[in-house]
């Protein structure tokens, strides 16, 4: 009896196991795309702060998610906030690596001030060299840009790096500012970025 009863507990707790590794794995849906509302960088658990959608005109262009240590809804906290990040950007149409390149330098020159510009010129012209050297984005790729305290801005197209790392907080934060500066890429993503409802 007491074999059923320690075989029961057993099983009971497996099941009980496997409920929460579950609901560890949740995941976001944005658009159509489920982004996980976790993401483990440089062994630090960051959550999902906020998703949406980037637009071009009326087409869906790539979802995009935006994890950090704990979530926060100021720009300025983003900006000062110790640890690693992640942007990761699923595409949901095809787009040359020029047209994706030209997007983000546009975002960084809209969002940076000519000090910003000045300080982080030459990784911007690297990060400019790494979209030269691909031969585009396909629906379905994930790019994910990664801070990593210590390191610096790692990039990786379906999981593969790519590119040099950039060793400078402030161009990380450029980067970042292409969604959530003052003049984002898309207006009506920047508050979902920032975990705003709605």
């Amino acid at each position: 009896m007491n074999k059923n009863k320690n075989q029961i507990r057993r099983l009971l707790a497996a099941v009980c196991l496997a409920a929460a590794c579950c609901q560890g794995a949740q995941a976001f849906e944005v658009g159509g795309v489920k982004l996980d509302e976790t993401a483990l960088i440089a062994n630090k658990e960051l959550k999902l702060n906020g998703a949406g959608l980037r637009y071009k005109a009326i087409f869906k262009v790539y979802a995009v998610g935006l994890y950090l240590p704990e979530k926060k809804s100021s720009v300025a906290e983003i900006l000062a906030m110790p640890g690693p990040r992640r942007v990761a950007i699923v595409m949901l149409r095809d787009v040359s690596s020029d047209d994706f390149g030209q997007g983000f330098m546009t975002g960084l020159n809209n969002n940076s001030d000519k000090a910003e510009k000045t300080r982080i010129l030459n990784q911007t012209m690297q990060f400019g060299q790494m979209f030269a050297l691909l031969p585009g984005l396909k629906k379905g790729d994930v790019l994910a840009l990664d801070w990593i305290p210590g390191v610096g801005t790692q990039c990786q197209l379906n999981g593969k790096r790519i590119g040099e790392v950039m060793p400078e907080l402030a161009f990380y934060n450029a980067v970042l500012k292409i969604w959530i500066g003052e003049k984002p890429v898309d207006h009506a993503l920047k508050p979902k970025l920032l975990g705003e409802a709605g």
